[in-house]
């Protein structure tokens, strides 16, 4: 890409795309395309008018319907139409419209339950899904599909990458909808400002799990679409480190501050015991990740602490009520079976 290309990159206000944002304009990327305010993703026309007036040379494919553990299991028809709708109109638009390069961003929900470990891109579809987030693994194992296909067919230069859990600045730090390290950022720093004495986390800790920073992922995202030109092989992208889920709490309580003691319920699930991606595919392009978990967490905290007025998930703030808004506006829209205005106005 240069830095005059044309990239739309959708989902911009997203933890992802705000960090690719960050990362393509601090690497002097001028022609940045973003539309979330603009276009619904969802809805064919619109998209197809949008493209047609700014006819980006690159696509980056960061919007996504995502719901936390709690949300992908009980909204799975959102869930799955949604994710549908959204990237096949921008893949499919994307070849109609000679897009250069294009690049999906899915998840490592897509591979099986019980895969390998490390799980290596090659055990995609050898195995069932996790249960409860399978709407979501199938909607992106589709996109990763459409994207071959249309290599296959056509040619086109449409890349897919995996990445492991995320965090960072942009989080959602909701008590429901939210993952696990954003979750007990909140939780520890209420106990801390509550002076609760106690802090009681599912399971018993000895789960493992991979983080990696969202800076870290935009960083690769970037290397990637400059770098990376193989659509018929997926990549991971990830730490590749393993920590477990009883030193992630007492990180998070060591560097949010909180005193109190630190309890495990034996009675809730522990979930599944390892969840790391073999990042060597990803390691051979030449990146690597650069942000360590403890520092990622401590700027996290900072960028929570200093942002809390406008953080998704935290009670009563403008955020949420936008986020309250959008979901009265969108109901009132499926019930009558309207997909808003489908021209752009030029």
């Amino acid at each position: 890409m240069d830095s005059n290309s044309k990239i739309w990159l959708t989902g911009h206000n997203g933890l992802v795309g705000s960090a690719i944002d960050r990362k393509l304009e601090a690497e002097g990327y001028t022609n940045i395309i973003r539309s979330h305010r603009d276009v619904d993703l969802r809805y064919y026309d619109q998209v197809r008018s949008f493209m047609g007036h700014v006819k980006p040379d690159y696509v980056i494919c960061a919007a996504a319907k995502v719901g936390g553990i709690i949300g992908n299991r009980d909204y799975k028809a959102d869930i799955i139409w949604d994710n549908l709708m959204i990237q096949t109109n921008l893949i499919d638009l994307a070849w109609d419209f000679n897009v250069k390069k294009l690049l999906f961003l899915g998840s490592s929900c897509i591979y099986p339950k019980h895969a390998q470990i490390p799980i290596k891109e090659e055990s995609l579809l050898t195995g069932p899904l996790e249960p409860t987030n399978d709407a979501y693994a199938i909607a992106k194992i589709a996109g990763i599909k459409m994207c071959q296909s249309y290599h296959e067919q056509y040619g086109c230069n449409f890349i897919s990458a995996m990445p492991c859990n995320l965090y960072g600045p942009g989080d959602n730090f909701h008590p429901e909808k939210s993952h696990v390290l954003p979750g007990m950022i909140r939780r520890f720093h209420e106990a801390k400002e509550q002076n609760l004495p106690t802090v009681t986390c599912w399971g018993d800790g000895s789960p493992l799990r991979e983080f990696l920073h969202v800076d870290d992922l935009a960083d690769a995202c970037v290397y990637l679409m400059n770098n990376y030109d193989d659509p018929q092989k997926i990549i991971n992208v990830g730490s590749g480190i393993e920590v477990s889920i009883k030193e992630l709490a007492e990180t998070i309580a060591d560097v949010v501050g909180y005193k109190g003691l630190i309890m495990w319920d034996t009675e809730k699930p522990n979930g599944t015991m390892r969840k790391v991606m073999d990042v060597s595919r990803m390691k051979a392009t030449g990146w690597e990740p650069t942000i360590g978990l403890r520092e990622g967490i401590e700027a996290t905290y900072d960028w929570f602490i200093e942002s809390q007025g406008s953080i998704r998930g935290i009670g009563n703030t403008i955020a949420d009520k936008v986020d309250d808004i959008e979901d009265e506006v969108q109901e009132i829209l499926n019930k009558n079976k309207c997909n808003g205005c489908g021209d752009w106005p030029v």
